[in-house]
C-alpha cells in the first residue's frame, strides 16, 4: 500500500487563505441585491430595468415578450 502524502491541502482552505472568504460567502459578498422575480420568473436586481403594466412586473428586457404572449399586441412593417 502506497503512502499518502500529507501536505495536500482542501482547495476550499487554499481559497480561503488566499481570499479571506471561503467560495460561498465570497459569492454572496459579490452579489447584487435581489430586488423580487418578474412575470416570466426572472430575478430581478436592484438596478434593473424594470416595466408596471397591469399591476405586473416585467424586466424591460421581457417587456416585448409580455406585449406579445400576455396582451397579444402583433408587431409589424407596414408595406
Amino acid at each position: 500500500m502506497k503512502a499518502m502524502p500529507y501536505d495536500i491541502e482542501h482547495p476550499d482552505i487554499t481559497r480561503t487563505l488566499r481570499t479571506g472568504y471561503p467560495d460561498g460567502l465570497r459569492n454572496m459578498i459579490n452579489q447584487p441585491e435581489h430586488y423580487g422575480i418578474d412575470y416570466f420568473g426572472d430575478e430581478i436586481l436592484v438596478g434593473d430595468e424594470i416595466v408596471e403594466i397591469n399591476g405586473e412586473i416585467v424586466l424591460k428586457d421581457n417587456f416585448e415578450d409580455y406585449l406579445t404572449e400576455v396582451l397579444e399586441v402583433k408587431f409589424m412593417t407596414a408595406e
